[in-house]
């Protein structure tokens, strides 16, 4: 299940294992996959066509249809500009289920003029009847730890990250079986194996037709080729060989880690947006900026007393703010937040993620943007520029103003790059 890190006093579960469709948990109520089988046999209507569709790729389960609408222009920071402050919201696992969670925070995305991560699991685009054609390193044919899905569930996802992608969001990846710990959890692949998973994801991404028969629904608007360029591991564990991997098959970052709010750097050629330590509102320690972490420290990742969920919704609404606001009055550092499709403790964590949207997203010098454009910003500023703003620490702004900390030529980039040190108390 969950492994842990202890952060001060804290504990910090790094990443989730996950049985439902949602990306994490083990049957909370309204989640759905295939074993539920809560979409039955029903059928929806197909959802519209791509207007733009330009070729079909394969067997049609995907599409080139051009450049993708909504994609902002980078651009290099000016001599003394203060940076703009990001925020990353993404989604492990992502896919739809009963809950309805992936088009509820479409329209929240929306609503709020931000764009998204979602990392899919490939085996959600998988039916149940064709678990055999995964074969997970290191386990059996037809093994996942967090199941397959039904054709229901893969139309509904279908709709969801057709329609995430033509509003400008990132379809990234979670892999697939979300294997961790020992016994041939992801932190013991080798190199070869995290190419032959990430081979294995594209795969069933750009082959759902075939797989569960629908021959005429609407394919995938992206060529998924070339939209897939970063994910995060299952647990955050094996980091290392993924990264390895991940490079020689052209990724471009990777949020597999830990890490601090500092501005990112390269590792090992991606650029390392790893999730980061926030402040646990009442307590003595940090924590990861993850629904599951807030839920670990609060109710060991089990459902807690529904007298105390609104309270840990709000700790944890209230931890991201915290971590928003060091940045934003500080160091600018983006903030990276990851989550779930999930109903823990009574959806709490769902209606903090929302507020935390509504809250930072609508701030004139905020962008709330996918991991995908995050890395086309850091790629076209002067890496000297970037170093210098590493030099500052969490929640450290310029003593003399951006304007003086920022004119002029960067100073020469530092040997070193902040890493994740222990949460301070």
């Amino acid at each position: 299940m969950a492994v842990t890190k202890k952060i001060a006093a804290g504990v910090v579960a790094v990443a989730a294992c996950a049985a439902s469709l949602a990306g994490c948990g083990a049957g909370t109520t309204g989640s759905s996959g295939a074993k539920e089988g809560t979409h039955g046999a029903k059928k929806a209507a197909p959802a519209p066509a791509p207007k733009s569709a330009v070729r079909l790729i394969g067997d049609g389960s995907t599409a080139y249809t051009g450049a993708q609408p909504y994609q902002p222009r980078p651009e290099r920071l000016k001599p003394g500009q203060k940076p703009p402050q990001f925020v990353v919201f993404s989604w492990d696992g992502a896919g739809e289920d009963g809950q309805r969670l992936f088009s509820r925070f479409r329209e929240v995305a929306k609503a709020n003029k931000a764009t998204m991560t979602y990392f899919l699991s490939g085996v959600y685009m998988l039916p149940e009847d064709k678990r055999d054609l995964y074969r997970p390193p290191q386990h059996s044919p037809g093994r996942s730890d967090i199941g397959f899905n039904d054709e229901q569930g893969i139309f509904d996802t279908v709709k969801q990250l057709r329609l995430a992608w033509l509003e400008g969001s990132e379809i990234g990846t979670h892999f697939n079986g979300h294997f961790c710990g020992s016994g041939g959890g992801v932190g013991e692949w080798s190199v070869e194996d995290w190419k032959d998973e990430i081979a294995q994801a594209k795969r069933f991404v750009k082959s759902w037709k075939t797989t569960t028969g629908m021959k005429k629904a609407s394919p995938l608007p992206f060529d998924y080729e070339k939209e897939l360029v970063g994910g995060r591991t299952p647990c955050l564990e094996g980091q290392k060989n993924f990264m390895s991997a991940a490079r020689e098959l052209g990724f471009r970052y990777d949020t597999s880690g830990v890490n601090d709010q500092v501005w990112p750097a390269k590792k090992q050629g991606l650029w390392d947006l790893s999730m980061q330590l926030v402040p646990v509102p009442g307590r003595s320690f940090e924590t990861l900026t993850m629904d599951y972490n807030f839920y670990m420290n609060q109710s060991g990742a089990r459902t807690g007393a529904e007298n105390r969920h609104e309270y840990w919704g709000d700790q944890f609404r209230d931890g991201l703010l915290k971590g928003f606001e060091r940045a934003h009055d500080g160091n600018r550092a983006p903030l990276l937040i990851g989550n779930h499709f999930e109903s823990w403790n009574g959806g709490v964590y769902m209606r903090a993620v929302e507020e935390v949207i509504e809250r930072v997203c609508t701030k004139a010098d905020v962008r709330c943007v996918s991991f995908r454009q995050l890395a086309d910003w850091l790629d076209v500023q002067d890496p000297q520029t970037l170093a210098k703003m590493r030099t500052l620490g969490v929640g450290e702004a310029p003593k003399e103003g951006w304007a003086s900390f920022l004119a002029g030529r960067p100073a020469p980039a530092p040997k070193g790059v902040p890493g994740a040190p222990a949460a301070k108390r």
